[in-house]
């Protein structure tokens, strides 16, 4: 395995480091604040690179961090001096973007992403790129979820032997162990929903179109979609109303509605009394008990803020796997084309057949586990009728048969599951073998929303509960998790442990 030092981009030297545990840092209330400081005085971005170097490649090595740079002083806006780390497959003007892969290392992009363009116009202070799952999580078969060859294995801060998840991995340790107040992440199949709540945050899967994927490393065009990751609803809200605009150089932007209200963080207080959720226990048969339990005790806590809760009989169809399958296979070699235009046409990368043949020349990059869908992405051309049947098969599914019928039938205003299971153990022989359970893929295949919310653990690894439901229903799901969230406060600060609890 190769483990490159953290790079510091502008020659950032931080200041000496807290200790780890020390309780102002982790929580810091960072929207509460009127003036640029944490509780102690100190600016906030010299803080937090403090509590990188205790944290990030000392102390309990997290690995959350691939890049760091100190130089982006946010200004005036509704972000001002918060700062936002981004995830390694969006591209940041002046920093790398490598989605952790030697293929790419030092690209560094001359534009900013148009989110990252959103966030720095609000204020925020972009501190520095986070490591993920190489490609994010879409080379091989039996990838190790948060192992990248440039950024090695990011860590659960909860237990450090655990999984982080992917792909956004090193994003949502960066927030849980307060190295990041906020983070700009991606999902295609729950790399925003898996990492969040197995890392104890909160992360919002927006509809595919609300946030620009432009400037962002991309997988399907069909799925993809940045999200905003923090420690709480409120801010992951105002993350969204920063990254929610409509840009013309995304056509997803097209279906979103003119009249659409993205004052997010207005509408979080408005309550469950009078709304109608439901539960989907079987979405994922996969489920532990003690998880399950979990969703008990949220459903009562759901009741008792006045919510009506009903059980629904929404399941993932098991056809819906292949149509996805088939989806990402196509859609990825023609989209990661798209962005290969943008880097230097020296290194020879242009398409996805190039960077087949660049791992092949570089073994290191294979040691762990292959390029299976790498190779066969560059065998499948966009537009067959395979991929338009399984491409309107899945969304058929998963939406019109599927979300939408449930909740259509029951009346419903949002419908709950559980997010994942507890973590499992890395396994850098095996890969992502010991599954735990996942609501992802049904809003991943339709493009619907979906936010995660922490709602206990299981011997101390983190669990969530998604609130999902139609397109353009972020502004109701908020609110919801809201509600949840300020009734609760399941999240606890991460401890940094070598294992699980006993």
């Amino acid at each position: 395995m190769r483990i490159v030092p953290l790079v510091l981009v502008a020659g950032c030297q931080p200041p000496v480091a807290p200790e780890p545990n020390d309780p102002p840092w982790a929580e810091t209330d960072w929207l509460a604040a009127s003036v640029v400081t944490v509780p102690d005085g100190e600016d906030r971005v010299a803080a937090t690179f403090a509590r990188i170097a205790a944290l990030d490649r000392s102390g309990p090595e997290l690995r959350a961090f691939l890049h760091l740079d100190a130089a982006l002083n946010g200004g005036p806006g509704s972000l001002q001096g918060i700062p936002i780390a981004v995830k390694d497959n969006i591209d940041v003007a002046g920093m790398p973007t490598t989605a952790g892969s030697l293929a790419l290392d030092g690209h560094v992009p001359a534009d900013d992403a148009f989110v990252v363009a959103r966030a720095r116009e609000a204020g925020a202070v972009l501190i520095g790129k986070t490591n993920l799952s190489e490609w994010a999580n879409a080379r091989g078969d039996h990838s190790i979820s948060g192992w990248s060859l440039l950024g090695g294995q990011a860590q659960n801060p909860y237990a450090l032997d655990r999984s982080p998840c992917g792909s956004s991995s090193g994003s949502a340790v960066a927030v849980a162990a307060g190295l990041a107040a906020m983070a700009i992440a991606t999902e295609t199949d729950g790399s925003i929903l898996c990492p969040a709540s197995m890392n104890g945050i909160v992360g919002v899967k927006p509809t595919v179109g609300l946030v620009s994927r432009d400037g962002v490393i991309p997988i399907s065009h069909s799925q993809d979609t940045p999200g905003p990751m923090a420690r709480t609803v409120t801010e992951v809200a105002a993350l969204l109303e920063v990254m929610a605009a409509r840009d013309p150089n995304d056509p997803a932007s097209a279906a979103r509605p003119a009249d659409l209200d993205i004052a997010y963080t207005a509408g979080l207080d408005g309550g469950l009394e009078g709304m109608t959720i439901g539960v989907a226990r079987e979405l994922d048969s996969s489920f532990d008990p003690r998880v399950m339990a979990l969703l008990d005790a949220a459903v009562a806590d759901l009741k008792g803020l006045g919510a009506t809760v009903v059980d629904v009989d929404l399941t993932v169809a098991p056809e819906i796997a292949k149509h996805e399958e088939e989806v990402l296979i196509h859609e990825y070699a023609p989209d990661i084309a798209t962005y290969l235009a943008t880097v230097d046409p020296s290194r020879g990368l242009h398409t996805m057949a190039d960077l087949v043949a660049f791992n092949v020349a570089h073994p290191e990059e294979l040691a762990l586990f292959g390029q299976q869908w790498f190779e066969r992405a560059a065998e499948h051309p966009r537009d067959d009728d395979v991929y338009l049947a399984a491409l309107a098969d899945q969304r058929r599914l998963g939406g019109l048969e599927g979300i939408d019928a449930v909740l259509a039938k029951h009346s419903l205003d949002a419908i709950v599951a559980p997010t994942t299971g507890p973590s499992w153990l890395v396994d850098d022989v095996n890969g992502d073998v010991a599954w735990t359970g996942s609501t992802s893929t049904i809003t991943a295949v339709t493009g619907y929303p979906a936010i995660t919310v922490p709602m206990g653990d299981v011997r101390g690894l983190p669990v969530g509960i998604t609130f999902l439901g139609t397109a353009w229903s972020e502004a109701r799901l908020l609110r919801c998790a809201y509600a949840y969230e300020q009734e609760t406060h399941h999240r606890e600060p991460p401890h940094f442990a070598a294992s699980a609890t006993p």
